[in-house]
């Protein structure tokens, strides 16, 4: 029995639960430059975004394998459990572009001494940050 855990071949995947797959998908390969792997009909989109694998999926009931978990995107933009941040080396910059490709932020960069950053939410206000480090 192997017991390397972690292990040098293991990788890890964000599973997020999106509402609307097609503005979901247009989003993170459109706006974020998402590279997408698979899809599986019409329920599931495999992204690889800087090395770190993303997995949307639609909604759904529990299986045999979560008994009692349902898949629901977020029903509140403003509670979070889950946020992603995209370390950039110019925070600015990075803000421009994602604007210009249809993100909308919750403020622009603020500076807090030892970085700057801000945020932006998905179509189904999964909360994203760029953050540069000073």
């Amino acid at each position: 029995m192997n017991t390397d855990f972690p292990s040098s071949d293991m990788e890890l995947t964000h599973i997020l639960v999106v509402s609307n797959m097609e503005s979901s998908r247009s989003f993170y390969r459109d706006v974020l430059g998402a590279t997408i792997v698979r899809e599986y009909g019409g329920t599931s989109c495999v992204l690889n975004f800087q090395g770190s694998w993303l997995l949307l999926v639609t909604g759904g009931e529990p299986t045999k394998d979560k008994p009692t978990v349902t898949f629901a995107p977020p029903q509140d933009a403003n509670k979070i459990s889950h946020a992603m941040t995209i370390r950039v080396p110019d925070c600015q910059s990075a803000y421009e572009t994602l604007k210009s490709r249809g993100a909308v932020f919750l403020t622009p960069p603020v500076d807090w001494g030892a970085e700057i950053r801000c945020f932006f939410r998905d179509p189904d206000g999964h909360l994203l940050e760029i953050s540069q480090a000073l």
